[in-house]
């Protein structure tokens, strides 16, 4: 009962957005359950053309490998590997976790390090290693001691299958990433089941497979504030992830702590309250939008340019920007004021 309603739900939201933006769409088989640990809807097209049911159980079962493998707080591959990078020895790493760590070190000097997965020691001193985030934050002493020699992506060695931390507090913790990675391997495994065109969406982060009869997707960009901030129009092969303060908070003594952690500051990021990126590379994508989060109001054009990002938009407090090209293609409701265009430096 509960998958069918949560099919239906995905279903009448799609079509409310659809028919908000004035388009009638292709006819699609939709999908819908939870694995990831978010909900995932996935729309096939053309319509009774799939065995629908197998398709399900292969994503749903590729998921829940990757979700076991990756995880960063319960027992996987990944919990394992941190166990051995803290004793400071060789050892053979699972053959899951490598790429991630590969990933991991490109991202970190793309974003001249304010994207660290290996910072997972302050992200669990946060409270967010756990199913449900809460308090208390951490104490000065505890966060200046975190910042006094933070552990980055470099304090892994690699040789062939062999890693050694060299870094005592060294925690890997892939969120801003693994999920990218994640649709990235959906994606391909579609196309191995012969799917022709798709769109998977894992928690409001998608990416496309092909088109339908030629013509691209729309889909929607949700706002931070409630609701649907616009839509935009994707071609194939296109991801779009979005970093936001609503995701994974608590309440503490009046303030809200997200999971976006700063490591300049050591403290959740301010000033930016969601980034959206799109890019042809979705673990790009998702960690450019965590990045852009952290970088700021003022700099987070900069960050985009290091980072090979020309489609991005973030949403501050009083109002929204973008890139040219990215505001070029998005429609705002009409209850939103004009997006401010922010060229890259």
């Amino acid at each position: 009962m509960r998958l069918v309603m949560t099919r239906t739900l995905l279903l009448l939201l799609a079509t409310a957005l659809l028919a908000a933006c004035g388009r009638e769409e292709p006819d699609t088989e939709q999908l819908g359950f939870y694995a990831f640990g978010t909900l995932v809807d996935l729309s096939l097209y053309p319509a009774g053309e799939y065995d629908v049911e197998a398709i399900e159980t292969a994503v749903q079962e590729e998921l829940e490998i990757l979700h076991t493998s990756w995880h960063a707080w319960e027992p996987g591959s990944l919990g394992r590997t941190n166990e051995l990078l803290a004793l400071q020895g060789e050892f053979s790493a699972p053959p899951s976790v490598l790429p991630l760590i590969e990933r991991g070190r490109e991202m970190e000097t793309l974003s001249d390090g304010l994207f660290n997965p290996a910072l997972g020691k302050l992200v669990a001193a946060w409270g967010f290693h756990q199913d449900e985030p809460e308090g208390p934050p951490p104490d000065d002493d505890t966060l200046a001691e975190l910042l006094d020699d933070p552990p980055r992506m470099q304090d892994i060695e690699r040789s062939g299958v062999r890693l050694r931390g060299t870094h005592p507090d060294l925690q890997l913790d892939f969120g801003g990433l693994a999920k990218g990675m994640a649709v990235e391997r959906v994606l391909e495994l579609l196309a191995e089941q012969g799917v022709k065109a798709a769109i998977f969406n894992a928690g409001g982060d998608l990416m496309t497979l092909g088109r339908p009869q030629g013509r691209p997707w729309r889909v929607g960009i949700r706002h931070p504030h409630g609701g649907v901030l616009g839509s935009i129009e994707l071609d194939a092969g296109e991801a779009l992830f979005t970093s936001g303060d609503y995701e994974r908070s608590y309440d503490w003594e009046g303030e809200r702590i997200h999971h976006v952690i700063d490591p300049r500051t050591g403290r959740p990021s301010r000033g930016v309250d969601s980034a959206t990126v799109l890019h042809q590379d979705p673990a790009l994508a998702d960690a450019a939008a965590t990045t852009l989060m952290i970088a700021g109001p003022d700099a987070w054009p900069e960050y985009a340019r290091k980072m090979g990002v020309e489609h991005a938009l973030v949403v501050l407090e009083d109002h929204i920007e973008a890139t040219p090209t990215l505001a070029e293609r998005v429609q705002t409701g009409p209850d939103q004021e004009p997006l401010v265009v922010r060229e890259l430096p």
